[in-house]
C-alpha cells in the first residue's frame, strides 16, 4: 500500500488519483470514478468530489493507497 502525503484536512478523490499517479488528468480520474472502478475504503465509489481525510483508503486496479497527513511545524515567533 502507498502513501499519498497531504497538507490539508483532506483530498478530493479525483485528486488524489492524479497524484497516485493512475490518473493523468482529471478527466481520467472523472471517467475512472464514473465507471464505478475506484473504491473508497472498500466500497465503489463514483463521486469525484468525494473528501478523503487521513487514514481513508482508496484503491484502483488491484492498487491501494491511504491518505496520510504531512506533519506540520509549529513557526513561533
Amino acid at each position: 500500500m502507498k502513501e499519498i502525503k497531504i497538507k490539508d484536512e483532506f483530498i478530493k478523490l479525483g485528486q488524489a488519483l492524479k497524484l497516485s499517479g493512475e490518473a493523468d488528468s482529471g478527466i481520467d480520474a472523472k471517467f475512472l470514478i464514473q465507471d464505478g472502478k475506484v473504491k473508497v475504503n472498500d466500497e465503489t465509489e463514483t463521486r469525484r468530489g468525494r473528501k478523503l481525510y487521513r487514514d481513508d483508503i482508496f484503491s484502483y486496479d488491484g492498487k491501494e493507497f491511504i491518505i496520510k497527513q504531512e506533519k506540520q511545524e509549529n513557526n513561533y515567533l
